[in-house]
């Protein structure tokens, strides 16, 4: 996958259910910066969003597509580093 805005597709509707947060981390961890995953999900995922916002915060970006009441559809996409531009946000320790 190449690091432009690349759009990864996610259908985990056929995942059992134990698989599927796994399933979607890896996916995640390939992610480029400015990289999409559209996920396809038979519940609201709202749980993953808050999931993702408590062990990687700020780390991407969340929208919906589709909300119920079939199916759900969101996009989640890797934001740059906070430290990719040479600037420190102040969490690295430098002076």
């Amino acid at each position: 996958m190449s690091h432009a805005s690349a759009t990864s597709t996610l259908d985990i509707r056929t995942i059992p259910p134990r698989e599927r947060h796994p399933a979607i981390f890896s996916t995640l961890g390939q992610l480029g910066t400015g990289q999409t995953l559209e996920l396809i999900n038979d519940h609201d995922p709202q749980p993953l969003n808050l999931q993702l916002q408590a062990e990687m915060p700020g780390k991407f970006d969340w929208s919906w597509l589709e909300q119920g009441p079939d199916t759900w559809r969101v996009t989640i996409t890797r934001r740059a580093s906070t430290h990719s531009d040479g600037q420190c946000c102040g969490s690295c320790g430098g002076a």
